[in-house]
């Protein structure tokens, strides 16, 4: 058995990548993976939505996929089920009447702005999820008057 000459086997170390072409290769690599994942953290965290009126001049392109459709509830027009509620959206002059199996979150009321989640079955949208849809101006409530009560 023959030994190697001290210093003639060198530690693996970050000298062979020292030559430029191979930089330039792991740092393009590198970029490559950072704007796949912010690319795809991006896309995944943006929701769209349709309005009543464009979903509806859509209907056939969007088929009885899912999508989020957007409308203010008309009042006059909530009535609770045993599955959920039915209700009617408009906006831009469309309307279109949702029926949610589920239940409504707190906030939810008729002339409000909302998102629905569902996709168009026959005459309705069938939905099981509706947000509430604010704006992003926070308004305190107004501060309740202390009132002296004499004795």
């Amino acid at each position: 058995m023959t030994l190697a000459a001290p210093g003639s086997l060198r530690p693996r170390s970050w000298r062979h990548l020292e030559h430029p072409r191979r930089l330039w290769i792991v740092a393009v690599v590198v970029a490559a993976v950072l704007g796949f994942v912010l690319y795809k953290g991006l896309a995944d965290s943006i929701n769209y939505y349709d309005t009543v009126n464009v979903a509806l001049a859509n209907r056939a392109s969007l088929g009885t996929g899912t999508f989020d459709l957007e409308g203010t509830v008309v009042p006059g027009t909530v009535r609770q089920t045993a599955k959920g509620t039915d209700f009617t959206i408009s906006s831009a002059g469309a309307s279109m009447t949702v029926v949610n199996v589920g239940s409504d979150p707190q906030m939810f009321k008729p002339g409000i702005p909302v998102v629905v989640v569902g996709h168009f079955a026959r005459s309705v949208f069938a939905s099981n999820q509706i947000m509430v849809k604010h704006s992003a101006t926070y308004a305190p409530a107004p501060a309740k008057q202390a009132t002296a009560t004499a004795r």
